[in-house]
């Protein structure tokens, strides 16, 4: 099997972005060959060096522009599998019909390009729980037959007023609906998959040289390695799934040729509290703010507490992987390891808050 699957070329989008280095990584280790497309060949080298044990197995292409109609076409030569993770957006500063317009492009263009080559028999989305999750009152389990029809229904009749916030769940949740729109409509002969995970952490597969050069949701966990707290959108939606459980569950939809099936990859409830309760258990000493062990989640397994009356079910990953997500505090820790050494040198904690905002600026996650 391992000699076949080198014979198979899957093409991972956006490679030096966060998830799709683990994704291009955890291909690699299962045997396949992969071409990462970068905006610029400059920003490859740090994920070229890390994934330098693949020697050949592992290679690069320029795709300046993944909007331009086309852009794609020769990247995807010979290629059996792709992998749309590049997602390029601003959350702030733009309007929201240009920027939804981009996204349904993008996924659209992958999938025209897709449609040229006879030897891509199979497309996986990185897609968001922000395609599926809404906000509401009640009691309610969110699975992969949802959709975020508050965000549609938002930019139909508003869009001129949306936050950043909203035009990016806006721009995740029409980005997916194109994607399986075009199979409906078109048929194509390749199998498609999505995979929507909650907010990622765990670590990353190129540690930036500087907190101030954190990107994507891991910086929650640094925030409170710090002493700070973290940013209030983690506070109030604190779902969370490990970036080599999104990997792996694309993985298992190239290897599978999954084709129809959206899997909602999120392991654990983690507010700040739990992240703290984690990491004062291995660095008891640390700068880590002790609050009220315990308080905002349920024991065993990290889950939601009773008065959390919406439930993100992630389950259908488990049952069809036959394999668990990676335990809550192995993500934490691990994580929390991957950066210490950028935290060593800070300095006393009121220069680290003085300089939180930086350090904070990826308040929506980039490429996921």
């Amino acid at each position: 099997m391992a000699q076949a699957m080198e014979k198979e070329l899957i093409l991972v989008t956006g490679v030096t972005g966060y998830i799709a280095g683990r994704t291009a990584e955890a291909l690699l280790q299962a045997g396949y060959q992969v071409r990462g497309t970068v905006r610029d060949l400059s920003s490859a080298r740090h994920t070229q060096n890390a994934l330098s044990e693949f020697d050949s197995r592992f290679q690069i292409t320029v795709v300046p522009d993944i909007c331009v109609a086309g852009a794609l076409d020769e990247a995807m030569e010979d290629c059996t599998g792709v992998v749309q993770i590049a997602a390029p957006m601003k959350i702030s500063g733009q309007k929201a019909i240009p920027a939804v317009e981009k996204a349904v492009n993008i996924v659209n263009g992958v999938l025209e390009s897709a449609s040229k080559h006879p030897s891509v028999n199979n497309v996986v989305l990185l897609s968001s729980v922000s395609a599926i999750r809404r906000s509401g009152s009640g009691p309610y389990t969110f699975t992969e037959k949802d959709w975020n029809t508050e965000v549609e229904a938002m930019f139909k009749t508003d869009p001129d007023n949306m936050s950043g916030g909203m035009i990016y769940r806006a721009a995740k949740v029409a980005a997916e609906r194109a994607f399986w729109k075009y199979k409906e409509t078109n048929k194509p002969r390749f199998a498609m998959a999505s995979v929507n995970p909650s907010f990622v952490h765990g670590p990353p597969l190129v540690v930036p040289n500087s907190v101030f050069k954190i990107k994507g949701t891991t910086g929650f966990i640094v925030s409170i390695q710090a002493g700070l707290d973290g940013p209030d959108v983690f506070k109030t939606y604190p779902w969370w799934v490990d970036v080599r459980d999104v990997a792996r569950v694309i993985v298992f939809c190239v290897k599978n040729r999954v084709d129809g099936e959206r899997f909602l990859a999120v392991s654990a409830y983690g507010p700040q509290q739990a992240v703290a309760d984690v990491l004062r258990s291995v660095r008891p000493n640390s700068r880590v703010e002790k609050g009220v062990p315990g308080e905002g989640y349920a024991m065993p397994g990290y889950q939601a507490p009773v008065s959390e009356d919406q439930i993100l079910d992630g389950s259908k990953l488990v049952r069809v992987t036959g394999q668990d997500y990676i335990p809550y505090e192995k993500s934490v820790v691990d994580t929390a390891l991957a950066y210490e050494p950028l935290l060593a040198n800070l300095g006393p904690s009121i220069y680290i808050k003085k300089v939180s905002q930086k350090i904070f600026s990826y308040l929506m996650p980039s490429g996921k």
